[in-house]
């Protein structure tokens, strides 16, 4: 059975090859050559070029194709067009499965703006006729440090609202076990990948003070705040909605679930995100030694 990954040469789609282990069984698809090429040289796998827009590249890349591993696509104001082309894509290949990463319980009307696209991807899925698995994560714990800005601080409207944030890893090792489980078992399940606690904005900055010497601490912006202080990047009106809106579905608790899929699919609890934090630092600590 050949295995297609979409988004392979990206921080998910390549963790979750890296468990796979490549092989003849395993084609990579992505938008670049030059990055495809010499990761299907390393996995000894198939690649195959093509863009989420474009159904006919896709459907030749997908010929053969069995199982689908969809990563979502990029952030755009044509995201859920995309979506369908890639789902109808598959349908015409001859696709029997799709193992879609979603966003936690994803609904049209969500808070988060960009949540809404992957409502959209699972009903267009659902209608497909494929048999499918949505994999909804939460919010990435690797996220979290890159929203402390250059003086430390935590900035948005996330209020006292708790995020259930979970570990990349965790996330890739769930979608290995989905992807090599051949029995059908996880046919038309829905699985909510989440860490093992709820926490907020400001619990976050005192864990990462604590865990790496720096200080952060976390600002509570209104909504109106929120667009004037992110308005000097002159990004499109629709992905400024998205960040802002990312906190405000931590304030509206929409983020807050906690549940016990990861330890369901992988046989271990989730990582905590003291936990993410100390092993992403002995991680750079290492890189650092191989360069002296």
């Amino acid at each position: 059975m050949t295995i297609a990954v979409t988004g392979a040469t990206g921080s998910i789609g390549g963790k979750v090859l890296e468990r796979l282990g490549g092989g003849a069984g395993i084609r990579l698809i992505g938008r670049n050559t030059q990055r495809l090429e010499p990761l299907a040289e390393h996995f000894d796998s198939a690649f195959a070029v093509a863009t989420y827009a474009d159904e006919t590249a896709m459907t030749a890349a997908l010929d053969g194709v069995r199982l689908l591993f969809l990563v979502s696509g990029q952030v755009s104001a044509t995201r859920r067009e995309e979506h369908a082309a890639v789902i109808d894509a598959a349908c015409a290949a001859g696709v029997d499965r799709i193992v879609y990463l979603s966003f936690l319980d994803a609904v049209p009307d969500c808070t988060f703006t960009f949540g809404r696209d992957h409502y959209f991807a699972e009903q267009h899925i659902r209608q497909s006729g494929l048999k499918f698995t949505f994999l909804q994560d939460s919010w990435y714990q690797s996220m979290i440090p890159m929203m402390v800005d250059d003086q430390g601080v935590i900035r948005g409207p996330a209020g006292d609202g708790r995020v259930s944030a979970v570990a990349p890893d965790d996330v890739a090792d769930a979608v290995a076990a989905v992807l090599t489980t051949g029995n059908g078992d996880h046919d038309g399940a829905t699985y909510r990948l989440t860490g093992p606690e709820a926490f907020t904005l400001a619990d976050a900055a005192e864990t990462m003070t604590t865990v790496t010497g720096r200080s952060v601490r976390f600002e509570n912006e209104t909504l109106d705040e929120a667009y004037a202080s992110r308005a000097h990047h002159g990004a499109p009106d629709f992905e400024v909605a998205g960040w802002v809106t990312s906190y405000a579905a931590i304030a509206a608790g929409e983020l807050s679930p906690v549940t016990g899929d990861v330890e369901t699919l992988i046989g271990r609890p989730p990582q905590a995100f003291a936990d993410y934090l100390e092993s992403a630092m002995k991680t750079v600590r290492s890189a650092a030694s191989r360069k002296r």
